[in-house]
C-alpha cells in the first residue's frame, strides 16, 4: 500500500467505527505522473454518519485528512454511508467519470 493511501486509512480507522472502507487510488484516470497519489474515491459506511446531513458528513472527513488535502491529495470523490442507507443501495458504490485532463 502506498504512503498517501496508508494514511488515509489509518486517519479514517483509528476516528471512524467503520463498517465498510473502500479507498481506490484513482490518480491514474487523471493528467499527470504516474505513481503519484493524487485523487482517491473513498467509500465510508459507519453509524458515526446516523444524523449527519450529507455536507456535515463531507466537513467530517475533509478535516480529518486536512494535512493530506494541504499537501498530495488533489481531489476525493466521497461516498458516505450509514449502515441502513448502504443496505438500501444494494452495496454497491458508483462509477467514477472520465477525467477529460487525461491525456492533456
Amino acid at each position: 500500500m502506498a504512503k498517501v493511501e496508508a494514511a488515509i486509512r489509518s486517519k479514517l480507522e483509528t476516528a471512524l467505527q467503520l463498517e465498510f472502507i473502500a479507498i481506490e487510488n484513482e490518480s491514474d484516470q487523471h493528467a499527470g505522473p504516474p505513481g503519484r497519489e493524487s485523487h482517491f474515491k473513498l467509500t465510508l459506511v459507519s453509524e458515526d454518519f446516523n444524523g449527519l446531513l450529507a455536507v456535515k458528513r463531507h466537513q467530517k472527513i475533509y478535516g480529518l485528512l486536512a494535512e493530506e488535502m494541504a499537501g498530495p491529495v488533489h481531489a476525493l470523490a466521497l461516498h458516505l454511508h450509514t449502515p441502513k442507507e448502504w443496505l438500501a443501495k444494494g452495496e454497491q458504490r458508483p462509477d467514477s467519470p472520465n477525467c477529460l485532463g487525461v491525456g492533456s
